[in-house]
């Protein structure tokens, strides 16, 4: 079976617009040359058949007139002349006739006739009786001969005309086929052309949001054909390592809790005396072992629930959201640990109401920025969450007035497990991965995140895009 690529198509379809569309010129054109030729032709001959009929008119007065005169003198040098007139008058009409001027042949006829009959006449030297009603009938002759020139043109013109309407019909119906061809072949060019091309950008989005059970076919022509090919074999290849990473993380939560579990049972044994009393430096190694085993435990957790937020972060579910209600949910799951550290939260919303945006994926991101900025904030301090419509769309901005970051920090602060040198004014549990998580989301959101310069405190923002 023959394929077609994808330029072969591309060039196939462009040379059969241009054949149709050049055909139709090169017809037009062919016929524009055949009647502008033809109006040439018959404007000359109409010119020569003009020029003639007017001489044979001017020869027959000669005719007359030498006529009238040798019958009148009788002197043998006028009889040539009206000879010599006669002769160059029948030239004129051998000239005519060659001219196949069919309404003129029968009157061309009848004036050889009559040419013949006074030349007789003359010769016989009948009276100017005999004479005068062949001079009539050659005079009359030459009217109708005008008179059939006039018909011969005036039907050369219709004829033209109609010739002319009759190729203006046949073009008209050619272009109009080539115009109405056209349109189906563009259409079948864009629907053999793009009909792979969205099959290739759904089979993408499906490997991007990790659907690897579908298998990738795409039609069309055949270098898509192998594109579709190379993306199901990497859809093949994603599968497999997919389902190693998640063999990985159960092996590695599986490995590491279970003989965590143990240490931290065995370290609360020794803390409760169960065993036996400790002695002061005793109960200070395990509470030493108690600390790193309960940190060890947060840092594990921490891990998972990083890779949980990369996997989730590739799910987009963009939906219509009502922004005054979301961030009055997020402060309401923060209010009480806002009360226990005695932070007060402001929110400046503006006038924006609606948005498209992950609502789910969006309130982990402000939670996240929310909770860092009460932990790291004074007592009686003041978080501000900002909402505005920036440049690239949607803003949100979260800014406390605690310790702020600092200036070794400010470009690792989005790594993964970095923590800040700025201690925050209360004790506090972090692993270090929240604003990795931010920053993930936001990324997979299609917007940024980063750290503004502040006299004071923080200045976290993130940009998303609104796709109202």
């Amino acid at each position: 079976m023959i394929r077609i690529s994808f330029r072969q198509g591309l060039l196939l379809g462009f040379t059969v617009m241009v054949l149709l569309l050049g055909g139709a010129v090169v017809r037009s054109w062919l016929v524009v040359e055949r009647l502008l030729e033809e109006s040439r032709r018959a404007s000359a001959q109409a010119v020569e058949l003009t020029a003639a009929v007017e001489e044979l008119s001017d020869r027959s007065i000669d005719i007359e007139r030498s006529a009238r005169q040798y019958l009148i003198l009788d002197d043998p040098l006028l009889h040539q002349r009206f000879a010599a007139h006669l002769a160059q008058s029948a030239a004129v009409v051998d000239r005519l006739e060659q001219q196949a001027a069919e309404p003129l042949a029968p009157l061309l006829a009848g004036w050889r006739s009559v040419a013949e009959a006074l030349r007789e006449s003359l010769e016989r030297k009948t009276g100017e009786d005999d004479l005068a009603p062949l001079l009539r009938r050659l005079s009359e002759l030459n009217g109708s001969l005008n008179q059939a020139r006039q018909r011969w043109i005036d039907a050369q013109s219709q004829a033209m005309l109609a010739d002319l309407e009759q190729s203006r019909l046949r073009l008209g119906w050619q272009v109009a086929i080539a115009l109405g061809t056209l349109p189906v072949v563009v259409l079948a060019m864009v629907w053999w052309l793009l009909r792979p091309i969205r099959q290739l950008e759904s089979a993408i989005g499906r490997l991007g949001a990790n659907r690897f059970d579908e298998e990738i076919r795409v039609g069309g022509p055949a270098d898509l054909r192998q594109l579709g090919h190379r993306l199901d074999w990497l859809r093949l290849r994603l599968a497999e390592l997919e389902a190693d990473r998640e063999r990985a993380l159960r092996h590695v939560s599986h490995e590491l809790k279970t003989p965590l579990t143990s240490l931290k049972e065995g370290v609360a044994l020794l803390q409760d005396e169960v065993l036996g009393d400790l002695g002061e430096n005793q109960r200070e190694v395990v509470e030493i072992l108690q600390h790193n085993v309960a940190n060890l435990q947060q840092q594990i957790e921490s891990l998972l629930s990083l890779n949980a937020a990369v996997f989730e972060a590739r799910l987009l579910q963009p939906v219509r959201v009502d922004l005054a209600s979301l961030i009055q949910r997020i402060v309401q799951r923060r209010e009480l640990h806002a009360q226990s550290r005695q932070v007060s939260i402001t929110v400046e919303l503006g006038d924006l109401a609606i948005a498209v945006l992950d609502e789910e994926k969006l309130s982990v991101v402000l939670d996240n920025l929310l909770s860092n900025a009460i932990d790291f904030s004074p007592q009686g301090g003041v978080v501000r969450l900002l909402v505005r419509r920036g440049q690239a769309g949607l803003r949100f901005e979260c800014i406390d007035q605690g310790p702020g970051i600092a200036p070794e920090d400010r470009q690792r602060i989005f790594d993964p497990f970095v923590q800040g040198r700025q201690a925050a004014p209360a004790p506090r549990q972090g692993s270090g991965v929240g604003l990795s998580i931010v920053r993930e989301l936001v990324r997979r959101m299609g917007g940024q995140s980063g750290l503004e310069s502040a006299e004071r405190g923080a200045h976290f923002f993130v940009e998303l895009p609104d796709e109202i």
